[in-house]
């Protein structure tokens, strides 16, 4: 095979290449984000890190940042454009087991912090209050507990916060409501007490379900929240009237408060049908009164649930004739007289279940009357004991 002739300057070109890329890859990290991550790692029982996870390709004999990885920090951060700074550290679901270190606060550019779904344990450090870029806390799925440090509120650019399924304890934060940016929030699933505090002005998702918070819903802790779509505050130990000014949240669709000790509701008429709710679920409360017939006022609403309350008295024809109402669970309530029969014609396809009220009439062959109504004693005491409930 003949030869082929490189001319000199290409030659040296070829040659001086590996000491360009060289050069191109290594990075410079902050030496005080890698002494966070050393530290974060440190606090983290090594039995815990399998071998296959992201912190065993944690080895430091190498830059965090350098580029391209190969073997080592192959997963679990993000680096900065220029690759000098941390600025998402997002673990995989592997069990890690261990406290987060104070010195966390170092990652200073931090935006993202995720360590869902794993064994993380003791509490939250309050220097976390340092990390002011930070965006996205997510701490979901693991073993804290303590309280919400106070200095959580310092986190101004935080939009989305999400510490459910733990075992914090104790308040809310007063001052939760400075977090302006803040767009989601969810400590579902935590053991926090007291009752609901003004909340952040620009939320869309609120999420404080299975918890033990108490007292009544007041629209000093709702004002201002024009963008709120979802709230999910069900299985706490809410009491008193929710107030017709809730139902007319601007922008709120779903509505869970499921498992309370509400005992009335009030539903205003939105004006000119100006209301966006989609899905409501009321059922397992101490709800007395009769069914709001203003419900059935609320163009969008699909989902209808005031399932084992204390209601009396019938089912407003109005419920029939919406057009969009396609789930309605009014189980286990003492409901009387003949339900609507626009729910089980006109070609409606109504689900849910009337049953276990003290209805007549209700058709045994339609799935929504099942199970079986209450017995006839039960349903005179109910009302007070005095011949067959009237409707």
């Amino acid at each position: 095979m003949p030869k082929i002739a490189i001319p000199g300057h290409l030659l040296l070109l070829l040659l001086l290449l590996p000491f360009f890329y060289t050069n191109n890859v290594q990075a410079t990290t902050s030496p005080a984000d890698i002494s966070a991550l050393k530290a974060f790692k440190a606090s983290i029982k090594p039995s815990s890190i399998l071998p296959w996870s992201c912190l065993a390709s944690w080895n430091f004999n190498t830059d965090p940042c350098a580029f391209p990885r190969r073997t080592h920090f192959t997963c679990g951060l993000t680096c900065s454009a220029d690759s000098t700074r941390i600025t998402q550290l997002v673990l995989d679901p592997a069990g890690y087991s261990g406290t987060l270190t104070p010195l966390i606060s170092r990652l200073s550019l931090l935006t993202t912090l995720d360590l869902s779904d794993n064994s993380f344990y003791g509490a939250i450090p309050p220097s976390i209050s340092s990390l002011s870029n930070l965006q996205t806390l997510t701490l979901r799925s693991n073993s804290f507990s303590g309280s919400i440090p106070a200095s959580i509120t310092a986190l101004k650019s935080l939009e989305s916060l999400d510490i459910s399924h733990n075992s914090l304890t104790g308040l809310l934060p007063n001052s939760i409501n400075s977090l302006s940016n803040l767009r989601r929030l969810d400590l579902s699933y935590n053991k926090l007490t007291g009752s609901l505090t003004k909340l952040p002005p620009n939320l869309l998702e609120l999420a404080l379900k299975h918890n033990s918070l108490s007292g009544s819903l007041s629209k000093s802790s709702f004002d201002g929240l024009s963008q709120l779509e979802v709230v999910e505050l069900s299985e706490n130990a809410f009491t008193g009237t929710l107030q017709g000014w809730f139902f007319l949240i601007p922008s709120l669709q779903q509505v869970d408060l499921a498992n309370n000790s509400l005992t009335r509701i009030e539903v205003w008429k939105p004006a000119d049908g100006g209301s966006n709710l989609v899905a409501i679920e009321l059922g397992f409360n101490r709800i007395e009164g009769y069914l709001p017939v203003n419900f059935a006022y609320h163009p969008r609403l699909s989902s209808l649930s005031l399932r084992y309350n204390r209601l009396r008295g019938t089912i407003p024809m109005e419920y029939s004739k919406t057009k969009f109402l396609k789930r309605l669970f009014l189980d286990g309530n003492f409901l009387i007289g003949k339900p609507p029969a626009g729910l089980f014609t006109g070609g409606t396809s109504v689900s849910g279940s009337l049953g276990d009220n003290c209805l007549q009439g209700c058709p045994a062959s339609s799935q929504l009357c099942a199970p079986s109504q209450k017995p006839v004693a039960i349903c005179k005491q109910a009302y007070g004991g005095k011949g067959k409930p009237r409707s």
